[in-house]
C-alpha cells in the first residue's frame, strides 16, 4: 500500500495505458481528441496555444464501506472573463518557465486549489485536447494524497468538489448535447451529476480517460 491508499491496481492500469510522454501533434488535424471529434469544425486559430491541466484522482471512504476513487474538479469563479462558473480541471497556460506540461499542471493546481506538488504522483498523459478556442490542452493524470485539503483561490475558483470515478467512467452517463455558439451548432459531451453540469472540454477529457483506460 502506498501513501495514496490501496490504489496499486488502478495506478498500474493507468500507468500501462497512459502516455509516458506528451503525444506529438504537428498540425491541428493530428489531434485525436477535441471539440472537433464530434463533428465540429476545427478552430480557426493557428498555432494552437499550449495549456496543461491536472486530472486529479483521490481515494476516499465509500458510504457503503471500503474505499473508492473520486476525481477532483473545480467550479471556476463567476467573475472570470472566460468560462466563468464552468466546471474545470485545475490548469492553465503553459508558461515559458515551466519545464514540462506536468510542471505547468502542478503549478496551476497549487495556485488554484492549494494542492502541493509533493502530494501528487503523476502517472502519465492523456491525448492532447484541442479546444474550440484554440488551446492545445495536455491532460496529466495524477494520484493525490488523501490528506489533501483544498484551499481554493477566490480569484479563480468558487468551489472544489469531487465526483466518484465509477460514475464518470460509466459510459451510460456520457451524454451528447448540442447548442448554438457563434452562429454554429456545436456538439459536445456532458455528464450531469446532481447540480453539477460537467460539459465541454472537461467532459471531453473525461471521455478520453474512459476510452484510453476503461473501454474494452
Amino acid at each position: 500500500m502506498t501513501r495514496f491508499g490501496n490504489g496499486n491496481a488502478l495506478a498500474a492500469r493507468l500507468a500501462a495505458r497512459l502516455f509516458h510522454e506528451p503525444p506529438v501533434v504537428r498540425t491541428m488535424q493530428d489531434y485525436v481528441t477535441g471539440d472537433h471529434a464530434l463533428g465540429n469544425a476545427l478552430p480557426d486559430i493557428a498555432p494552437a496555444r499550449p495549456a496543461a491541466v491536472l486530472v486529479p484522482l483521490v481515494m476516499r471512504p465509500a458510504q457503503s464501506g471500503g474505499e473508492r476513487f473520486s476525481m477532483v474538479l473545480t467550479q471556476r469563479a463567476a467573475t472570470l472573463r472566460q468560462h466563468a462558473a464552468q466546471i474545470a480541471f485545475p490548469g492553465g497556460k503553459i508558461d515559458p518557465e515551466d519545464a514540462s506540461p506536468v510542471a505547468a499542471a502542478l503549478r496551476e493546481a497549487q495556485e488554484e486549489i492549494g494542492l502541493p506538488a509533493g502530494l501528487v504522483q503523476p502517472l502519465g498523459y492523456l491525448d492532447g485536447y484541442l479546444s474550440a478556442t484554440g488551446y492545445s490542452i495536455q491532460p496529466v493524470v495524477g494520484l493525490v494524497d488523501p490528506a489533501f485539503s483544498p484551499v481554493p483561490n477566490p480569484d479563480e475558483v468558487d468551489e472544489v468538489f469531487e465526483v466518484p470515478l465509477d460514475f464518470l467512467m460509466d459510459a451510460n452517463h456520457h451524454e451528447r448535447h448540442a447548442r448554438e455558439w457563434q452562429g454554429t451548432l456545436r456538439h459536445y459531451y456532458a455528464m450531469p451529476y446532481g447540480k453539477r453540469y460537467i460539459w465541454g472540454a472537461t467532459a471531453g477529457i473525461i471521455r478520453n480517460l474512459y476510452e484510453r483506460v476503461y473501454a474494452e
